[in-house]
């Protein structure tokens, strides 16, 4: 038997158990890839939610130091600080817009707590970032599958 003859042959044969790995295969390699975006995905929702929950927590802040002048309790801005450290470092995993939008936060904010409480301004740029956030934060979320 010529050796072209034989290897059709055996091909033949064997043709179900050749399609059986092809299929397995493939199947092993898409749910690989769905594995790891279902991961994906549940990171950034997980870190998300953290983001805005610390983003709420800080407009508390912002609001107590801003219009109750409670810069000991309440409206410390140390507090301030840590929390948008914390926003910005958990951004930094999330996708574009997100981290984008947390280094505005951190910018503004270190321009404008000094004067929280005495300038209007100074509230109205650090809330716009806020809200900045939250709607990126949001949009992040509902895009997640």
């Amino acid at each position: 038997m010529k050796p072209a003859v034989k290897f059709k042959e055996q091909v033949r044969r064997n043709l179900v158990a050749l399609i059986s790995l092809a299929v397995a295969v493939t199947s092993l390699g898409y749910n690989t890839w769905r594995n790891e975006a279902s991961e994906s995905n549940r990171n950034q929702r997980l870190v998300a939610i953290e983001v805005l929950r610390n983003v709420g927590e800080l407009h508390q802040v912002v609001l107590h130091l801003h219009w109750d002048k409670d810069e000991i309790d309440k409206g410390n801005p140390r507090t301030g600080w840590a929390l948008v450290l914390a926003i910005h470092d958990l951004a930094m995993i999330l996708n574009t817009p997100v981290a984008e939008s947390a280094e505005e936060l951190k910018t503004t904010w270190a321009q404008h707590w000094a004067t929280l409480g005495s300038e209007r301004a100074s509230e109205k740029e650090i809330v716009a970032a806020l809200e900045q956030l939250r709607t990126d934060l949001h949009a992040l979320l509902s895009s997640l599958n």
